[in-house]
């Protein structure tokens, strides 16, 4: 069955006759009405052909010809819709993909997990408080990010508010129109691996061999570009324009309904507000609104795939969100938890066995855990051994690993422990500013590159 045969009868607000996991109470339904009519209104946020670019380059992924780097904010707040964030973030996921390209010897795509990360799922649809001065416990809907309502622990501020969307939107079009002009403009010494921050190669917990590897791979990708703009007589990024897309995880399907349209000469719909939508863990049910939505659009969509995942379910995704087994349009995003790798994730992959899917690895969202003053928090020796685990069973299994998922900002926050800059639970308190989930700050997130570049090198 081909695409077109399989979304005849869908239509962008066919997911509404279909349960919806993870809800959202939006008390005003005119209100909400007339949010999503302004939005259906407005320029979408990204292109059919940026679309199709990324399925081109996630087909070759598939075929182990090139890798995907994914990453960006837990949730972004609209507050931190901020210049020096937003090039931070860039900054990060162009340096560690230029690591990658030298380890892995092909092109790297990068994806950024921004520019509409506005809304994360919730384990529990209330958040209960003690009330100050002791009174009766106080209970209020869960903050699902500012797409959706607002952090603030007030009845006011966690009713669902429709309009958010539209403030999303226009904060996602800031954003996109903020990053296309760094990408065009360059960065000044983005390329060149002197000037970056590598202060964790110093650290005494990294060992002489590593640290020597670290100094060898810098140097020889400095020489290289170095090299690239001497042959070229121009800049590195003259001689090679960086491509960048954007990714957020699909939760709010009024959202991303309302700017789903056809474009001229091009079959098909097409989901305007990001180039990769993701269905999350929680929201993958077959039967359920989000797998009916994004079974019709023509983005690449990703899926997350936890360790309970059964075979059965996956071929049963395969079906439905690419019934005719095309190149470049699903993704599979493992997120197991490191004690989990190599029990579950062999089965899930034989069941995909033959089918044009793209592993790709989130090392993240398997590995949470609290400490004993309850701050949440990630270990980067756990995320380390997740990766670790995915690459051998992949290999094991003749699958190619396409690319990796990661929550990271390219501030230096407190927030994962572990990693060559060595931080403790003790440090957390000092720069943790995540209202969601933690995320690997700058240093740790290149020295993952480093490492990652290292476990799949074919040399």
């Amino acid at each position: 069955m081909t695409h077109a045969e399989q979304t005849s009868s869908w239509h962008p607000g066919s997911w509404r006759a279909r349960p919806v996991a993870q809800p959202i109470a939006y008390p005003d339904a005119g209100a909400l009405a007339a949010a999503e009519t302004h939005l259906s209104h407005l320029p979408p946020l990204v292109t059919s052909w940026e679309i199709e670019r990324l399925r081109t380059e996630i087909a070759q992924a598939q075929e182990g010809k090139r890798f995907i780097l994914q990453g960006g904010d837990c949730a972004e707040t609209l507050a931190e819709c901020r210049a020096e964030l937003i090039a931070n973030k860039l900054k990060i996921l162009l340096q560690m993909s230029l690591v990658l390209v030298h380890g892995l010897k092909k092109p790297v795509t990068r994806v950024g997990r921004f520019a509409g990360q506005y809304a994360k799922p919730r384990s529990s649809a209330t958040e209960t408080r003690a009330a100050a001065g002791g009174g009766t416990p106080v209970t209020l809907p869960s903050y699902y990010g500012d797409l959706i309502n607002r952090a603030p622990f007030t009845p006011e501020a966690r009713t669902p508010d429709p309009w958010l969307m539209v403030k999303g939107y226009e904060h996602a079009a800031v954003t996109l129109n903020f990053i296309r002009s760094l990408v065009d403009g360059g960065f000044a010494d983005l390329h060149h691996p002197e000037y970056w921050d590598l202060s964790f190669f110093t650290h005494a917990s990294l060992s002489p061999d590593l640290r020597a590897q670290y100094q060898r791979m810098t140097t020889n990708l400095a020489d290289g570009l170095r090299f690239m703009e001497a042959l070229g007589e121009r800049t590195v990024d003259d001689l090679t324009r960086v491509e960048f897309f954007t990714s957020h995880e699909g939760l709010n399907l009024h959202y991303e309904s309302a700017q789903t349209r056809r474009v001229p000469r091009r079959e098909g719909w097409y989901n305007l507000t990001t180039h990769m939508p993701w269905i999350g863990e929680r929201t993958r049910d077959a039967g359920g609104a989000h797998v009916e939505f994004f079974r019709g659009v023509r983005n690449p969509i990703g899926v997350k795939i936890g360790p309970r995942a059964s075979p059965d379910e996956l071929r049963r995704l395969c079906d439905i969100l690419n019934p005719g087994d095309e190149p470049g349009r699903l993704v599979f995003i493992t997120r197991m938890g490191a004690p989990n790798v190599e029990g579950a994730l062999p089965a899930l992959l034989r069941a995909a066995g033959g089918r044009r899917v793209l592993w790709m690895c989130d090392p993240m969202h398997g590995n949470g855990m609290t400490t004993a003053r309850g701050v949440k928090t990630r270990s980067f020796d756990a995320i380390l051994r997740e990766l670790r685990a995915v690459c051998m069973v992949c290999a094991g299994e003749g699958v190619p690993l396409g690319g990796v998922h990661f929550e990271l900002t390219g501030d230096d926050v407190t927030e994962c422990v572990g990693g060559a800059a060595g931080i403790t639970e003790d440090d957390l308190p000092a720069r943790y500013s995540s209202l969601c989930d933690p995320r690997l700050n700058y240093q740790q997130a290149l020295e993952m590159a480093f490492l990652l570049a290292h476990e799949l090198s074919p040399a």
